[in-house]
């Protein structure tokens, strides 16, 4: 039930105009405010608290509204019925029925042969949340790893494994692939870790090297049999690592891993458009299309499509992955989930898009996010000085949680441990504004108190128990009680928020809205929890189906939001 969507509407009807309905951080005074009395006033020519207790009397007729009164200048703060809270509580995951989309989603954007790094947490984390949140609220996803395993990158990780194994026959002009079995030919995941940062370092200081593998790419788009042959060893070892990653991080498995060598396929449909289009122009040997409008303020370079080389461009792969999808998946929209450097690419792809009449620009969304920084404000590092891998970054959080539990005298085992991590990992990412830069502590995430996973998790744990140990007792809706505590109805008015926060956090792909709102509610069970006991001895019968019935619409609750944040509930802490 959305709660604030039914106040909203029922008063715009009563009042035969949309009026602004917010929601007060302090509810003593009215569960909902408005300042339609000072906005309609200036039209109408009306002192604004005259106006207003006109307007108030109109809402007060509704039949949820228990009361109205008018502060200051005007405003009209607005009080529901405890009757009409309490029926709704039951129902605050039931979802009003709204149209609903088909949006393909691309986030991970991991790359083959490269071992995953800190810059992939957010992408993986937010766009796993954002596709929960949508598919919860009856849209229809289809989540892209586009992961990069086409361009220079490859050259160089085949180049320097030739240089490793000379006589594999991955590099002889007459390669035959029916003649060999790939499972003589051993490649480990660890060994692949050390093959890019190897070869990147090599190609900086040796030109030979580097323009040889400049020449392996090129070849390897043609077609080269036994570098793709080599190419397909190494992708199973680099799938196999981002599907470990996806398990550790508990996301939903990727509907489709396609990247820049599937989007490659169809680059000659893309070409064949923007020639008949006149857009290919030829610069330094590139062909580029000129995106740049009278109207930009900043520097808008061209769109690359073939470099001086003639080999295929990110710009190029990425504006026929929009083709791909259109035709694939005809979807309403496309998200994209890259960090904020990208904007500029973005911008380019989504020109050619535009004056392709391939895609609505409107419904090609850029959500980049920034940076996660160490404790001094500087990019996060290892504790050997190195740039953070995502591994690294998991384990860091995991022995803080371990120490924690030394410290606190607990003895947990690997997987509470573990879902504890995730959870410190997880929702410090997501409160945060995803556009902003933050600050990421290990030590600090993994504190059982304040706005932090950990907390999160406990709250939901307490909640579990005193629930388990009530059993079945008052398993049906009670009749409501005579007088709800403040404290009782404040959850209960939170966990009606629900639907709102869900919708809003969608609308506005903004995850910190879902994560600030689980911290919200696990306060306000908190407090309910210590001020409102429930199977202490001396507590009534009726009073204990009373909060019992709260308590399991608050755990329904938190259970769901819990969820769509990705984050797994220990059984104890």
């Amino acid at each position: 039930m959305n709660l604030y969507k039914h106040v909203s509407d029922a008063i715009n009807q009563k009042l035969g105009q949309p009026v602004n309905l917010e929601v007060p951080r302090n509810r003593e005074f009215g569960d909902f405010s408005t300042n339609a009395a000072m906005v309609m006033a200036r039209g109408a020519g009306k002192n604004p608290r005259e106006l207003a207790a006109d307007i108030a009397s109109k809402i007060a007729e509704l039949d949820f509204v228990a009361d109205t009164s008018i502060a200051g200048p005007g405003f009209i703060n607005i009080k529901i019925k405890n009757e009409f809270l309490w029926q709704g509580a039951a129902h605050a995951t039931d979802l009003d029925s709204t149209p609903t989309l088909t949006i393909d989603m691309d986030y991970g954007s991991y790359n083959v042969a490269k071992s995953l790094h800190i810059g992939h947490l957010r992408t993986s984390i937010v766009g796993d949340t954002l596709n929960r949140i949508a598919k919860y609220l009856g849209h229809k996803t289809i989540s892209y790893n586009h992961i990069g395993d086409w361009g220079r990158p490859m050259g160089l990780v085949i180049a320097y494994i030739e240089s490793l194994h000379p006589d594999w026959p991955f590099f002889a002009a007459d390669f035959d692939a029916s003649k060999i079995n790939p499972a003589d030919y051993k490649i480990t995941a660890t060994e692949l870790d050390t093959y890019y940062p190897a070869a990147s370092a090599r190609g900086k200081e040796d030109e030979e090297f580097l323009n040889h593998a400049r020449e392996i790419t090129a070849d390897l788009q043609n077609g080269h049999p036994g570098y793709t042959a080599l190419y397909n060893l190494f992708l199973k070892v680099s799938l196999d690592m981002m599907d470990g990653i996806i398990k550790k991080l508990n996301m939903m498995p990727f509907d489709k891993t396609l990247g820049e060598r599937n989007a490659s396929m169809h680059l000659g449909r893309v070409e064949e458009m923007l020639r008949a289009g006149n857009l290919l122009e030829t610069s330094d040997g590139a062909e580029i299309v000129v995106v740049r409008r009278e109207t930009d303020s900043e520097p808008m370079p061209p769109f690359m499509f073939y470099n001086s080389r003639g080999a295929d461009t990110y710009e190029a792969t990425d504006l026929a992955a929009i083709w791909f999808r259109k035709d694939a998946d005809n979807p309403d929209k496309i998200w994209y989930l890259t960090d904020a450097r990208q904007q500029l690419h973005f911008k380019q792809v989504f020109r050619v898009a535009e004056m392709l009449n391939l895609f609505p620009v409107e419904n090609l969304e850029h959500l980049y996010f920034g940076t996660i920084n160490g404790p001094g404000g500087q990019p996060f590092k290892t504790r050997d000085g190195n740039a953070a891998g995502l591994l690294d970054i998991i384990d860091m959080v995991g022995d803080a949680v371990r120490q924690r539990c030394v410290d606190a005298g607990k003895n947990l085992d690997d997987e509470t441990i573990g879902a504890i991590a995730l959870a410190a990992l997880k929702f410090t990412d997501l409160m945060h504004d995803v556009k902003s830069d933050y600050i990421f502590d290990p030590a600090a995430v993994t504190s059982f108190e304040g706005r932090t996973g950990p907390y999160i998790l406990y709250t939901a744990v307490r909640l579990n128990s005193v629930l388990r140990r009530a059993g079945n007792d008052c398993d049906e809706i009670p009749q409501m009680p005579s007088s709800i505590s403040a404290d009782e109805r404040n959850l209960i008015i939170e966990i009606l928020d629900f639907e709102r926060t869900i919708r809003s956090a969608f609308d506005n792909r903004a995850t910190d809205l879902l994560a600030n709102y689980a911290y919200d509610l696990c306060q306000l069970i908190n407090t309910f929890y210590h001020n409102c006991p429930i199977l202490r001895d001396d507590i009534s019968a009726e009073t204990r189906c009373t909060r019992l019935y709260i308590a399991r619409a608050a755990q329904k609750t938190l259970e769901t939001v819990i969820s769509l944040m990705g984050l797994r509930i220990p059984s104890e802490m």
